[in-house]
């Protein structure tokens, strides 16, 4: 069960695609969106990140901070970030430590994975909005309505 709205959201250090050391509390004061996937280069999941950099200048414009978290490494990360052109960072949880914090670990045949799950993070540390039912095609624009 994901977290809920109002719950404050845990925090968090790890490298994001570029192996730079990205820790939460340093986004505090400003909304973060904190969306999980599955995996890199997968269909739904490349929709959803493409939907995420196609808006990605909206965020910016409204001082929004957008992370893509799985389970995947840095150079899976970097590999999925170059082929698709994403302007934001994603986060390389390889022990799982985020996805379990966030209580949205999946098991899939034995595989963990990080189930399809985003958190909007408000600019006082506490979670605005939980998505656990998504359109991969056009979340990150529902968001911005939601939001708007």
């Amino acid at each position: 069960m994901p977290l809920a709205v109002g719950d404050t959201a845990p925090n968090f250090t790890v490298k994001d695609t570029n192996g730079n050391t990205v820790t939460l509390s340093d986004y505090t004061g400003k909304p973060v969106v904190l969306y999980f996937y599955p995996k890199d280069d997968t269909p739904g999941c490349t929709k959803e990140a493409c939907s995420f950099r196609d808006n990605y200048q909206q965020y910016l414009s409204q001082g929004i901070t957008v992370f893509g978290v799985s389970l995947d490494d840095e150079a899976s990360h970097q590999a999925f970030t170059s082929k698709f052109n994403l302007p934001f960072p994603l986060l390389a949880d390889t022990d799982g430590a985020i996805t379990k914090a966030y209580d949205v670990l999946g098991d899939y045949n034995g595989t963990p994975y990080a189930q399809r799950v985003t958190y909007v993070i408000g600019a006082d540390g506490k979670i605005s909005q939980v998505y656990t039912t998504i359109n991969t095609e056009t979340h990150a624009s529902d968001i911005l309505a939601a939001i708007a």
